[in-house]
């Protein structure tokens, strides 16, 4: 079976609909399900006759739109706290009481690391860490980044924890909506707490730990940490010691209330009220806007807001926007825990505050994924090499596919291709298992029951397991996706270096994009460069318009190239080949595949579909992980073709 190539316009990408997302039912009767038989009539006016009277009235009265509202919150929040659709327990949770003696740990949840004061505006990096937006290092232009080298991705500062250190985009570093709501709800009841306190006439001595006796050490340090008295309880003294900046981020600390009317137990009470009304407050704060939810894994966006991961992962299959602000979201579609870790405040406070719940939470979505990936077998064909973005036309005739095909169109209408190759050895696999997942976006059927389909890649993919059903194979898949932005400048920076980056910086202020030509006597005169006097004179500028001008010799050469050179180098090549009219560039391979893009993203893929270059080559795009290791392998293959004339 091979592919036929036909005459058709460009399939509409934005056509492709969602997948369907996967559905946990509970509880819920079936042959595959267990679960209570649902009741037939008769059982059901059985049922009715047993119940009183006026319960049935209280029943059939018209509830007001409170109540309604009461019983769906009452309804969701049972669901997600272990029950089923009947209120009864599958993962019991208890309501765990904060006791006063985790006053200086909840303190500590909302005090930003750098400066300990409690947060203002505060602001989640892209590792997870949170600190005041006054608080964040000076930004810094950086000029070794040429893609996608936009306006709002150009400034960056050095990330202020240690255990990362990492380069951090400015703009991926929104301000936290969730914390800061936490963080003003936290505010809030300290204020209603103090009045309180007012009214009892509490009163707190507080006094910092020596960190020396903390950490088990006889200090010879006098002891100056003299006790203070705070009106209020220890929530109260705790906090308004830490917003007067008098309280460190590690600092431990004592107490003691002073004498009052009230005892001890009654003291203690009010402590554990407060913290109550404080983890009622914030608990409907803490829900999920995709899933409804507590949050599992939380991951903070660069617009600054936060879903659960698996939330965001199914997001992202669908959408590169927030589904809150509509903002492009430049962030690893895979999600990573490595490049994508939780946000760490969040998942402080929801163990501190609703630990219980949390476990719970956590063994709802494991059972989500279980049940996600026990009817997840994806049907391949193995035919050709496919790649995202890029149609592909397939002419249908086997018994096997045609059912294949079938299927899909009355599902997703989505199927996964594959190359094939020979198997070496006994058991190994007859095919590759990088592949591209197809979607159908039209079909035309003809009288002997064969097909001509068109499809368009959706996405890449790596088969982990296969087996046959009904003589096609099928197969359990992981999705491959590029790193983030945030890695791909990362990249370019590291292989790069500073002198590249000097062109880099020149190139986009002077908007110089023209395409590279070979007859590099046309262009000695390099760009011009616009006012700054104090940059380094002729030997360094020199040696920019030597590696603009000069066409890489070999695949090494490449490796020192800006991706922005690198893809005027593989487009260049292009525009010379179409006044060839060389013929893998005709109107007709051109009316299917398209014109040749200026997107770097899209270019590699399109080349590839176009360049005749042997599969197993081709085949490599389909490991890579970031634009820049794709124009490479672009690049590798116009210099063999350059050198040798295939």
């Amino acid at each position: 079976m091979s592919p036929t190539s036909f005459m058709s316009d460009r399939p509409n990408l934005a056509a492709s609909s969602p997948l369907p997302g996967p559905e946990v039912l509970r509880g819920a009767a079936s042959q595959y399900t267990p679960g209570t038989a649902p009741l037939g009539l008769r059982e059901l006016r059985a049922e009715e006759e047993q119940q009183p009277r006026q319960q049935r009235r209280q029943q059939c009265q018209p509830q007001t739109e409170a109540q309604k509202e009461h019983q769906q919150d009452s309804r969701q929040t049972a669901k997600w706290q272990g029950q089923d659709q009947h209120g009864q327990d599958q993962f019991p949770v208890e309501k765990r009481t904060l006791s006063p003696e985790q006053t200086r740990e909840i303190v500590r949840l909302f005090q930003c690391r750098r400066c300990s004061i409690p947060y203002r505006d505060a602001v989640t990096l892209p590792c997870g860490r949170s600190i005041c937006k006054t608080c964040l290092p000076e930004a810094r232009d950086r000029t070794s980044i040429t893609y996608l080298a936009l306006p709002n991705r150009l400034q960056a500062f050095l990330c202020p924890f240690e255990e990362c250190s990492k380069e951090h985009v400015l703009n991926d570093c929104g301000v936290d909506v969730l914390l800061n709501k936490t963080a003003r709800i936290m505010e809030d009841e300290i204020e209603r707490a103090k009045a309180d306190a007012l009214d009892l006439r509490l009163s707190t001595h507080i006094a910092i730990k020596d960190p020396w006796e903390v950490a088990g050490v006889a200090s010879l340090k006098e002891d100056d940490n003299s006790p203070r008295l705070m009106n209020g309880g220890r929530l109260v003294a705790t906090w308004t010691l830490a917003a007067e900046g008098g309280l460190l981020f590690e600092a431990e600390v004592t107490y003691r209330e002073l004498p009052s009317s009230s005892t001890q137990g009654e003291l203690m009470g009010f402590e554990t009220k407060a913290l109550g009304r404080v983890q009622e407050a914030m608990r409907s704060e803490m829900d999920c806007q995709v899933c409804y939810a507590l949050f599992y894994e939380p991951l903070t966006t660069g617009c600054g807001h936060t879903f659960c991961r698996p939330c965001l992962h199914r997001i992202l299959d669908h959408s590169r926007y927030c589904p809150i602000c509509r903002r492009k979201l430049a962030i690893n579609p895979l999600l990573n825990r490595s490049s994508c870790p939780a946000n760490e405040s969040i998942t402080k406070i929801m163990e501190t505050f609703w630990k219980d719940e949390l476990v719970a939470r956590e063994e709802t979505a494991a059972a989500e994924l279980a049940a996600r990936h026990q009817n997840s077998d994806l049907p391949l064909f193995v035919c050709t090499l496919a790649f995202p973005m890029m149609p592909t036309f397939l002419h249908i005739f086997e018994p096997r596919y045609r059912l294949m095909i079938r299927r899909a169109l009355e599902g997703d209408r989505t199927f996964g291709m594959v190359l094939p190759k020979r198997p070496r050895h006994s058991g190994d696999t007859y095919f590759h298992e990088l592949g591209t997942l197809l979607r159908i976006v039209n079909a035309q059927f003809y009288p002997d029951g064969r097909s001509l389909i068109e499809t368009v890649g959706l996405s890449r993919f790596r088969v982990l397991q296969h087996g046959q059903f009904d003589g096609y194979t099928v197969g359990k898949m992981e999705r491959i996706d590029d790193v983030s932005l945030e890695e791909e400048e990362s990249m370019e920076a590291a292989e790069v270096g500073h002198d590249a980056g000097m062109q880099a910086t020149e190139d986009n202020l002077n908007g110089d994009h023209d395409i590279r030509t070979q007859d590099t006597d046309n262009n000695r005169h390099g760009p011009h460069v616009h006012g700054n006097s104090s940059r380094p004179g002729s030997s360094r500028r020199s040696m920019r318009q030597s590696r603009e001008t000069t066409t890489p010799g070999t695949v090494a050469d490449l490796d020192t190239m800006t991706t922005q050179s690198l893809m005027r180098f593989a487009t260049g090549f292009v525009a010379r080949m179409r006044e060839q009219s060389v013929p893998w560039l005709t109107e007709r391979m051109l009316g299917i595949y398209g014109e040749c893009p200026d997107d770097p993203a899209v270019f590699p893929w399109w080349f590839a579909s176009t360049l005749p270059v042997k599969d197993l080559e081709k085949y490599r795009l389909l490991g890579t992980s970031s634009v820049r290791d794709r124009l490479k392998i672009c690049g590798s293959w116009i210099i063999e073709m350059e050198t040798v004339r295939w």
